[in-house]
């Protein structure tokens, strides 16, 4: 007999009756699939998993506690025979083959009517994988490229676009601290989707090295301002491009809501009537300083800790912090773009009651190949930035966090 491969398909078992046979792992493992189907389950089994009793319980099966008996099978679309006992097994597959009823049996592969594929999801694609050879079935491998491609549709390295029947729009994306690993999964994946993509400087700059050759990627720092102020610039060339029918990416530094103007982008594309999509990306305020081995709490320590921007002087008229405040908290204090106000900013610290001697820890480009911390104190932090040259982008942070697990220096 010559040994043909399974021919694949998919099944539409929404409300079409299901048998599963067995109350055990394999159960426990197939059920939750055949749940989301839709299907009309039927389990029979004197026994069960707690997980497996759980869906009974809640509804989502039927369970007849009992073995398997000849007639079970009637009116089912599809039979998992999943027991360990061999001639139920037997006698159940028999029944499935008489009846012309799809059989999986998860103890003997070669006697089912049916295999169940490795499987997973991404994005309203379903991956299933079957592998059969001189030596049979290999469901280990199957399973490993399954991963990989379900973990190339997840992260962008597989491109599978949508049919462009979908309306298009922006998305604002948060690239994260810099390291291109640190984006989110459906930040990457909208990359690979993207016709157009509007950078920021602080954007991880070593994903758009991975874009394919037709898209177009605008430095957001080029954009011809003209008349407008920076920030309606982008705003226009978001819209323009998203009115021209592209799918654009507005990739970010960071979060886009963290210091980064995204919620300004995304009134302007509301007015404009383009929907936008916003993507949470990794704010440098947390990130940098974990990758710097400083931990933003720890117990004993801090047990708060507030972020705060620094582009504006302390006693700058536009300033909308209160500095006095924050010098009374006890916790751990996190500064964004303040490399050249920091001397400012310590001062008023200090001057309105935090230590002179409270530790300081600079580190500039963090969590790329770039990055370097150098460390201080409240009292010694405008003179170090300045000896050793430390200079944007940089995160800030204040506090007896930056010691934790290393000496202050300064």
């Amino acid at each position: 007999m010559v040994d043909h491969p399974a021919y694949p398909v998919g099944l539409r078992l929404s409300g079409r009756r299901v048998v599963v046979i067995g109350g055990g792992q394999v159960a426990q493992r197939r059920l939750p699939a055949l749940i989301a189907a839709g299907a009309d389950i039927v389990l029979v089994s004197p026994s069960a998993t707690p997980s497996v009793e759980a869906m009974a319980t809640g509804g989502e099966i039927r369970w007849e506690r009992r073995r398997y008996t000849r007639g079970d099978l009637e009116g089912a679309w599809y039979v998992l025979i999943a027991t360990t006992d061999a001639d139920a097994n037997t006698r159940a597959s028999a029944e499935a083959e008489q009846a012309r009823v799809w059989c999986v049996r998860s103890d003997d592969a070669d006697a089912a009517t049916a295999w169940t594929p490795a499987s997973g999801r991404s994005e309203g694609v379903t991956v299933a994988v079957l592998t059969a050879g001189p030596d049979g079935r290999d469901p280990r491998r199957a399973a490993a490229v399954r991963d990989a491609i379900v973990e190339g549709l997840h992260n962008g390295a597989i491109a599978a676009p949508h049919h462009r029947t979908r309306t298009t729009g922006v998305a604002l994306v948060g690239g994260g601290p810099g390291d291109p690993d640190l984006i989110t999964v459906r930040g990457r994946r909208l990359l690979a989707e993207a016709d157009v993509v509007i950078a920021d400087r602080l954007g991880p700059r070593d994903l758009l090295a991975e874009l394919p050759p037709h898209v177009e990627v605008i430095d957001a720092a080029k954009i011809p301002y003209g008349r407008f102020m920076a920030q309606e610039a982008i705003n226009a060339a978001l819209i323009e491009h998203a009115k021209a029918g592209k799918a654009v990416v507005r990739l970010k530094g960071g979060d886009p809501f963290v210091f980064g103007r995204g919620m300004e982008e995304a009134e302007a594309l509301a007015e404009a009537g383009i929907p936008c999509t916003v993507v949470p990306g990794i704010s440098s305020s947390i990130s940098v300083p974990a990758a710097a081995g400083i931990p933003v709490t720890h117990r004993g320590v801090a047990h708060e800790f507030t972020v705060v921007s620094g582009h504006v002087a302390p006693d700058d008229d536009r300033s909308l912090v209160d500095w006095p405040a924050l010098a009374r908290l006890r916790g751990t204090l996190v500064v964004l773009m303040g490399v050249d106000k920091i001397g400012a900013i310590a001062r008023t610290l200090v001057a309105n009651g935090r230590a002179p001697h409270t530790p300081v820890a600079l580190i500039q480009e963090g969590t790329t190949a770039a990055q370097r911390r150098v460390d201080a104190t409240l009292a010694t932090v405008a003179d170090t930035v300045v000896a050793e040259e430390v200079r944007p982008p940089a995160v800030i942070v204040i506090g007896e966090v930056v010691t934790v697990g290393r000496p202050a220096t300064g």
